[in-house]
């Protein structure tokens, strides 16, 4: 493989929802290293839109045909998620350096497909949590890390509320995977950031009782309970008529509150009397994400997202669904007998490099 000194990427999908592909590209020439030559979509009309938001770059209507007729680095995943790993598989194998939009996959079969080829032609794989970044996550992240609340020994977390689903692929199951795989894969990965222990089993339960037009179902829930003895329950839905906290976070010192309105209570106790605080939140730094996978890939920089990490999120939600369907038995997850206690969370801020 070539040195490399700038990092030649293909954006694969450039479909207009949230106007991702751009956001991608956008993020990519920020960092001055990376430079997008190439956009491959399905849609003839999404191609004409990337050249002319991307005066330069060369289009395809097929990753076959990217991957025959440009020269490039690192291919970016931004499509439906049953789409990833076939997508991510094709590019990984032609030695190509992939970042995947999360969720990284659909099944734990499939994330390790992804693994074991990437480690096979020596190139890097890692998924877009850029959320990892978020400033809410982090302000919650630095007061854990602090020790203000102790140690964490519950966790609630919750998403939703009471609204028919869109008519798009995103509540299409076979397509997205379910309503666990939208915004359950940033709170799963920010879970698995604040406890850093191997899981011991995950329950599911699922339920489809409202909304019949669409596929995804109503509302899931995944009870894990980890090695050091930590529950958290984490709960998704469109049928819930009452909300909930977004974080409840119970440890043996302290406790923290969240319900996305800019801050957070923070309870803790000072020489014993109770005492209630509000945390704001930080700013938010989704540059990171690229910052990082740039200075991986051309100074060595240890990668913040790893795959094996996000593995674990694609399969605590494959195996609750597993669990529902077997009447919520409680089942272990494969790869976290392997883990180690001491496994190092991924840092919060890099700043070395670009």
């Amino acid at each position: 493989m070539r040195r490399v000194t700038e990092i030649r990427c293909a954006v694969v999908g450039y479909g207009g929802a949230f106007n991702m592909g751009k956001h991608h590209a956008d993020m990519m020439e920020r960092t001055g290293v990376m430079k997008v030559v190439a956009v491959c979509d399905v849609d003839p009309q999404r191609l004409e839109a990337a050249k002319s938001e991307l005066p330069g770059v060369r289009t395809y209507l097929s990753v076959d045909e990217l991957l025959a007729k440009e020269d490039f680095d690192l291919a970016v995943i931004v499509t439906p998620h049953n789409t990833h790993a076939p997508l991510a598989l094709k590019c990984l194998k032609a030695g190509k350096h992939v970042i995947v939009e999360k969720p990284m996959c659909l099944t734990v079969k499939e994330a390790t497909a992804m693994i074991e080829a990437a480690k096979q032609k020596g190139v890097m794989l890692t998924v877009y949590h850029n959320r990892h970044w978020d400033g809410d996550f982090m302000a919650i992240r630095e007061v854990v890390e602090a020790g203000l609340i102790g140690e964490i020994f519950h966790v609630e977390m919750f998403g939703g509320g009471y609204h028919r689903p869109g008519p798009w692929w995103r509540s299409d199951k076979a397509i997205s995977g379910g309503l666990f795989y939208d915004w359950g894969a940033h709170y799963l990965w920010w879970l698995l950031q604040l406890i850093p222990h191997p899981i011991q089993s995950v329950v599911g339960a699922f339920h489809k009782l409202k909304w019949h037009d669409v596929t995804n179902e109503d509302h899931v829930q995944a009870i894990i309970r980890f090695a050091n003895g930590t529950i958290a329950d984490v709960q998704f839905s469109t049928i819930a008529a009452a909300g909930k906290p977004r974080w409840f976070i119970l440890g043996t010192e302290g406790a923290i509150v969240d319900r996305w309105e800019g801050k957070f209570s923070l309870h803790y106790f000072v020489n014993g009397i109770r005492a209630e605080t509000q945390v704001p939140y930080k700013e938010s730094r989704w540059f990171e994400f690229y910052r990082n996978v740039a200075n991986h890939l051309l100074h060595g920089e240890e990668l913040a997202i790893k795959p094996e990490q996000a593995r674990r999120v694609i399969a605590i939600m494959e195996y609750a669904e597993r669990s529902a369907k077997q009447g919520g038995k409680a089942l272990s997850i494969p790869y976290e007998s392997v883990l180690k206690l001491t496994m190092p969370l991924a840092p919060a801020n890099v700043r070395a490099g670009v």
